[in-house]
């Protein structure tokens, strides 16, 4: 199966880099380009791609509100979006997974990472390297002093779930948030892989989480 994507960016030598990179993959395609959100949310709507990659600052319209009309909670058949965005500090991640992105990476990334990225959005996961995850979401946290008070008491968090997660699966939840992959959590929890998948998919379900990244996330937000 050959992976369409669609490229946003305002920077034409971005979107050249990006098409050159994923282009030249055997299993990739770009379909279309564009140079503002808005362009990039018609296009999308209308191919239909199996990837959206979009920058958060264009004009007409941003990134996250481009991601929030393309796979937004409210949105009936969503699209796979991941966000390319300059600064590892940037509070608007937080916003474009709230919005449905099932993943992100910053722009200085290697092409490597690029096209994992991309592979793992089309099949709707978001295996994107772990150290990245973490140090966005760990930027994403509520003062320290709140912080404290929400680590003291993380089960609370997760017994106001409607279905409370189990103690087993707050601890691969956890560890997902550190950006373990299921090979290390299943080490360190002393437990077969086919165990650790199977307590990730009940976090998820319990969660509503489209993907690990929005695990990572309500982890963060939490105090896991």
């Amino acid at each position: 199966m050959t992976i369409r994507v669609l490229v946003a960016d305002d920077q034409e030598m971005i979107r050249s880099a990006y098409a050159m990179i994923l282009g030249s993959q055997p299993d990739m395609t770009v379909v279309a380009e564009a140079a503002d959100g808005a362009t990039a949310v018609d296009l999308a709507r209308r191919l239909r791609p199996d990837v959206c990659l979009l920058d958060i600052r264009m004009p007409e319209l941003d990134g996250l509100e481009a991601t929030r009309l393309l796979a937004g909670p409210q949105t009936p058949d969503p699209l796979n979006v991941v966000i390319a965005t300059t600064f590892d500090l940037d509070e608007y991640v937080y916003r474009a997974l709230r919005n449905g992105a099932c993943g992100f990476l910053l722009k200085d990334c290697t092409p490597a990472l690029l096209t994992e990225a991309v592979r793992a959005a089309a099949t709707g996961t978001s295996l994107i390297s772990p150290a990245i995850t973490v140090r966005l979401l760990s930027h994403m946290t509520r003062p320290e002093g709140a912080d404290r008070a929400l680590r003291r008491e993380p089960a609370r968090a997760a017994g106001r779930l409607p279905e409370p997660l189990t103690a087993r699966e707050l601890d691969v939840v956890g560890l997902v948030a550190q950006g373990r992959t299921n090979d290390e959590i299943a080490a360190e929890l002393h437990v077969t892989l086919s165990t650790v998948k199977t307590h990730l998919g009940n976090a998820q379900r319990k969660l509503a989480a489209r993907n690990r990244v929005e695990i990572a996330a309500w982890a963060w937000e939490n105090g896991l």
